[in-house]
């Protein structure tokens, strides 16, 4: 695994992460979280933004991939992630403890790395699933809450899936 992402860390991607004022371990760290976040490689560029923006700013980073990691590490994790989870006491938390977690939470892959050394330029904050492999964008947490709402809570409350509808109605991401 160690040997896979050094060849995949390229001079031109390791320049443009220098660039970007990231070192390897960050570089790794952030990859890893959009490499969890979505497997759609055509929005790897927008989540890297989110992130990006909201580290700017000092925004926590409210990345769900990074609790389910600290539960799996304590050997808590069952599959579903609760509103309970979310204030989880792990230096991976990244709703109770802000900026990067310690550590890489996935082998990222390079299209992963290539998009945290080139995002997208977006002013958006918040992204949730549609349900469907892809993620709807937005700017305010207001358009954030209502896209929870039609993309997790409604959803769920059609598919008869009411645990999973509470659940998705905390804002996070």
């Amino acid at each position: 695994m160690n040997e896979a992402f050094e060849h995949a860390l390229t001079p031109e991607i390791r320049a443009a992460a220098e660039a970007r004022g990231l070192t390897i371990p960050e570089l790794a760290t952030l990859a890893s979280i959009v490499e969890k976040e979505t497997g759609n490689p055509e929005e790897r560029p927008l989540v890297a933004s989110v992130y990006e923006n909201r580290l700017r700013i000092g925004m926590p980073l409210q990345c769900d991939p990074t609790v389910i990691y600290a539960l799996e590490l304590a050997g808590r994790y069952d599959g579903n992630i609760r509103r309970d989870d979310l204030s989880y006491d792990s230096p991976y938390n990244t709703y109770r403890y802000p900026g990067l977690p310690p550590g890489p939470i996935a082998s990222p892959g390079l299209a992963s790395l290539d998009a945290v050394v080139h995002p997208a330029e977006s002013e958006y904050l918040y992204f949730v699933s549609r349900n469907d492999g892809s993620h709807v964008f937005s700017k305010t947490l207001s358009e954030h809450s209502q896209n929870v709402q039609k993309y997790q809570v409604e959803y769920f409350k059609k598919s008869g899936q009411a645990g999973k509808a509470a659940q998705a109605g905390r804002a996070g991401r």
